[in-house]
């Protein structure tokens, strides 16, 4: 499906944020994706790989997740210098203005003629935390979380009973968790512990280990596994058409 994209930059009650947007270009009403990135912002993997879903037939939102930290459109490299930077913005952001940011493109989206005001998210490492996230707001539908980082640390500054663990009776929609057993960065031991808390609920979630390193859907560098990305992609547009297309 041939797909177009745009920028728009949208005022959040922390700031400016700009959001990139990817969707089919074919006349209709299409479900809304909110899509988080990594540390870095929207490099080139993170575009392709929503477009990839954008050219399914949803509608991909792309935010700045550091926007009040940085100048607008800025993108980071995948090296030490943006590593570094990358994790002292994560490390600087209270968890509580994504829940902002997020309505803000929820509302948005709602206004736009091709939606169909079906919301769903997804995102890569701290973007799969922050698809989490936003899967604490009723209107998100269905979410996909992949390898997502610091749900078992409190490296993301939190208030008290505001840690996204803390709120998981928030959760209505179908939630879609996706890690790599050889992910250092999320250990065997705090992915029991996560585990074991959404068992706890009454959260509908599927859970699914596979043989990756962190960062396995990027699509550069010696981490990626096309196979692998492939399957687990199959996984989200199965959800996402299920839970979105109604």
């Amino acid at each position: 499906m041939l797909i177009q994209s745009e920028i728009i930059d949208l005022d959040t009650p922390t700031g400016k944020m700009r959001t990139y947007v990817h969707r089919p270009s074919k006349p209709g009403k299409f479900p809304v994706i909110l899509f988080y990135s990594e540390i870095f912002h929207q490099t080139g993997p993170i575009e392709r790989a929503a477009k990839i879903v954008a050219s399914h037939g949803y509608a991909v939102l792309v935010p700045e997740v550091f926007h009040e930290l940085n100048p607008i459109g800025t993108v980071l490299e995948y090296d030490d210098a943006g590593r570094e930077k990358g994790n002292s913005d994560k490390e600087s952001k209270d968890v509580q203005a994504y829940d902002t940011d997020n309505q803000t493109m929820i509302d948005w989206a709602n206004q736009q003629s091709w939606s169909n005001h079906n919301i769903g998210a997804m995102g890569f490492c701290i973007g799969g935390h922050l698809a989490f996230r936003a899967a604490l707001n009723p209107e998100v539908k269905s979410t996909a979380c992949f390898y997502a980082t610091d749900l078992h640390t409190n490296t993301i500054p939190n208030k008290p009973n505001q840690h996204s663990m803390d709120r998981l009776s928030d959760i209505k929609g179908e939630l879609l968790m996706i890690w790599g057993k050889q992910d250092t960065h999320i250990p065997t031991d705090s992915r029991v512990q996560i585990h074991q808390k959404l068992l706890e609920t009454d959260i509908v979630f599927s859970w699914h280990e596979f043989n990756g390193q962190h960062a396995f859907m990027r699509d550069e560098g010696d981490r990626y596994d096309p196979e692998l990305a492939m399957l687990c992609y199959q996984l989200c547009f199965r959800m996402f058409s299920r839970t979105l297309n109604n």
